[in-house]
């Protein structure tokens, strides 16, 4: 088994001293303007339907505000690398309830599972493997899963697992699973409380479930699994700490719609994993003026990811299965929940 040394390289053998000061660099102001910034664009894309109603405006708004979704689940990730704010204390308070929260997650608890993938990136023992691991797949097998993702069949059977979880066994008692469900997301229930009278006093109720989650339970869903296929998937050397992850090339219309706050950088994210996101784009220049462009699994883009991840022929047509492992493997959720292959 390839050994953890081997998988990582120290951050002062890819860049310059000076260059690596300002890479680890962090800023409260910059975080809470990416938080707020996040919570504007949602707000924005409701205003959006509410100033002109009509179908355009309100897939726009979904597709607008289930990206943000992404994007506030990865602007806990940084907290989750103690990289969003400059303290541990705001990197978990304020990142739970700006970011954590609001997508029924946590990130102390999101900390201890993904530290685990840093270190055994692509190996047998990489919790993320299931992600990465089938494929290539078939076109109409990732076609279904894309489908059951719009749908909200992912969604709910992913907040089904984690919200039975919450409950506790039966064996607690009624006090006892109420208490354990409080523990567990308790936090969660709060913040979804105030998106809602956050909704109903700029527009409506309604807006909560339209425009909250709706989003949440579909196109976040969706373009969660193809951020996560871009990620790992089909990458030419699990060994290989520049080929085991890729990098995809985006222009403003895929950040908009796909892969916000610079979420793309994946090979530079594995590289140096406390770097904040906002100076990804400042590394990966970086390593590409330094001549590591040629080692680096890059792509071009989103779509040509996915039509390599869904090149395999054989297609057997066999429905895809759910797998309740207590455990959100679509990442990009960061909370428990489930998995599911085919």
């Amino acid at each position: 088994m390839t050994q953890t040394s081997q998988l990582r390289l120290p951050a002062s053998a890819l860049v310059a001293p000076a260059v690596l000061k300002k890479l680890q660099s962090r800023s409260n102001l910059v975080g809470l303007a990416l938080v707020a910034h996040a919570w504007g664009t949602v707000f924005a894309a409701m205003a959006l339907f509410y100033v002109f109603p009509n179908p355009l405006t309100f897939i726009l708004a979904v597709m607008i505000i289930g990206a943000r979704q992404l994007g506030i689940a990865v602007l806990m990730h940084d907290a989750a690398h103690n990289a969003l704010f400059r303290t541990t204390h705001w990197n978990n308070g304020l990142s739970d309830w700006l970011c954590g929260y609001p997508m029924m997650a946590r990130t102390d608890a999101y900390r201890r599972y993904h530290l685990q993938h840093h270190m055994r990136t692509q190996q047998d023992d990489d919790p993320d493997l299931i992600l990465s691991k089938p494929f290539p797949i078939t076109r109409k097998s990732l076609r279904r899963k894309i489908w059951r993702d719009l749908s909200g069949q992912t969604g709910y059977q992913q907040r089904k697992a984690q919200i039975l979880n919450a409950f506790g066994a039966k064996e607690l008692g009624l006090f006892g699973r109420l208490a354990h469900f409080w523990r567990k997301l308790g936090g969660a229930l709060v913040a979804h409380l105030v998106i809602l009278a956050m909704c109903s006093a700029l527009f409506h109720w309604s807006y909560y479930l339209m425009f909250w989650l709706l989003p949440f339970l579909t196109y976040h869903m969706a373009i969660t699994r193809l951020r996560n296929i871009a990620e790992h998937a089909i990458v030419p050397d699990n060994n290989d700490p520049f080929r085991n992850a890729r990098t995809t090339k985006t222009n403003w219309l895929t950040r908009l719609f796909f892969a916000p706050y610079w979420v793309n950088y994946h090979v530079e994210h594995h590289l140096m994993m406390h770097v904040p996101c906002w100076h990804l784009p400042l590394m990966h220049k970086t390593l590409l003026a330094d001549g590591y462009g040629a080692r680096m699994e890059l792509a071009p883009g989103y779509f040509d990811v996915l039509k390599r991840a869904s090149a395999r022929s054989n297609d057997e047509d066999t429905p895809g299965t759910i797998v309740h492992d207590g455990r959100n493997r679509l990442k990009g959720n960061f909370s428990e929940g489930f998995s599911e292959t085919a």
